[in-house]
């Protein structure tokens, strides 16, 4: 090395410095199909500052969002198992087609208010925590979305307009609910769903006014019926061999931070439905709280079939989560 002394040190030190840095910070890599502005798009997003901050910048979080990824819920399990990204948020009700379990958390009508959905998530967690595991990962936390209505291009005002939808449900119970009651319904992701609103071959949405809200569909659907349908929730997973190569201090940053996400995220839901409402009126979109009751007791008989056909399906861990509930 060429210089005088000085120099040379202070070359040595910016070395040592560099070197140092690269070794130190990690980035690991975390999708999800929803927004940056949804409940889910804004539980990645405070996930991965607080990951930044408690590990010292040791670890960053590459987020992603809309899908961008190309990772839609259903997948998101399997694509966090094989590291196509280290973490992901995926949608519970999406992956309950592949792992029955998940679709506890929006049973119609189980869950239809903010306390029942934190007894119920609370009771589900274990389980959760042992399916994961058992495709190499581990859970960080949940986040509750607001409770799921139906957005129409008509005002849904008796059976007739129920029956008329082509409506995109979000998992196969809530599509065998629409369809006992006697709606066209189609098991698909927002992404999937998007274009076919657009065209207007899907005329109407199961969904919270949250993740319609997040993707503007008072733009081609401006009707939405509060049927308080269920509180479901969306799962931040991470691979377990990404996180078990990490040291120590920067494994407490993650658990630090998932723990606070999850608590920052059930309290967020408090304030959102207000939120979102506002900003769905602001935007032209017509609030029916009052369904007809021929409307809700179709939904309520259809549900009943639905969630013994799920008990059958679901195993005997999945059947206790409810009977657990039901005691509190």
């Amino acid at each position: 090395m060429q210089g005088n002394p000085s120099q040379r040190l202070m070359a040595c030190i910016a070395m040592a410095f560099i070197g140092h840095g690269a070794h130190a910070t990690t980035t690991l890599t975390m999708a999800t199909e929803y927004p940056a502005t949804s409940m889910p798009g804004q539980g990645v997003s405070t996930f991965a500052e607080l990951v930044r901050v408690k590990s010292g910048g040791e670890v960053i979080i590459e987020a992603s969002y809309d899908a961008a990824k190309g990772i839609k819920s259903g997948d998101m399990i399997a694509a966090v198992q094989t590291r196509k990204v280290d973490a992901g948020d995926a949608f519970a009700g999406a992956l309950a087609e592949k792992y029955p379990l998940f679709g506890v958390s929006s049973l119609p009508f189980l869950a239809d208010s903010l306390a029942k959905a934190r007894s119920l998530n609370k009771t589900a967690r274990p389980a959760y925590e042992k399916l994961l595991a058992e495709h190499g990962q581990k859970l960080l936390y949940t986040t509750p979305w607001p409770a799921s209505g139906i957005w129409s291009k008509r005002k849904i005002d008796g059976l007739a307009t129920l029956k008329s939808l082509n409506i995109r449900a979000y998992d196969a119970t809530s599509q065998d609910v629409l369809r006992k009651a006697g709606a066209q319904a189609q098991n698909i992701s927002f992404a999937d769903a998007m274009p076919r609103i657009a065209s207007g071959e899907v005329n109407a949405v199961l969904s919270s006014g949250d993740g319609g809200a997040g993707r503007k569909l008072w733009e081609h659907l401006p009707h939405f019926a509060e049927i308080n349908y269920a509180m479901p929730v969306s799962v931040a997973t991470m691979n377990l061999q990404a996180y078990q190569s990490l040291d120590a201090r920067a494994r407490r940053a993650i658990d630090q931070a998932a723990a606070q996400t999850e608590s920052e995220q059930w309290k967020r839901i408090d304030g959102r439905l207000r939120q979102n409402y506002a900003n769905m009126r602001k935007n032209g979109v017509t609030i029916n709280t009052k369904v007809p009751a021929s409307v809700r007791k179709a939904l309520k008989d259809a549900a009943a079939e639905s969630v013994n056909a799920w008990k059958a399906t679901a195993g005997p861990d999945a059947v206790a989560i409810i009977g657990q509930v039901g005691k509190r």
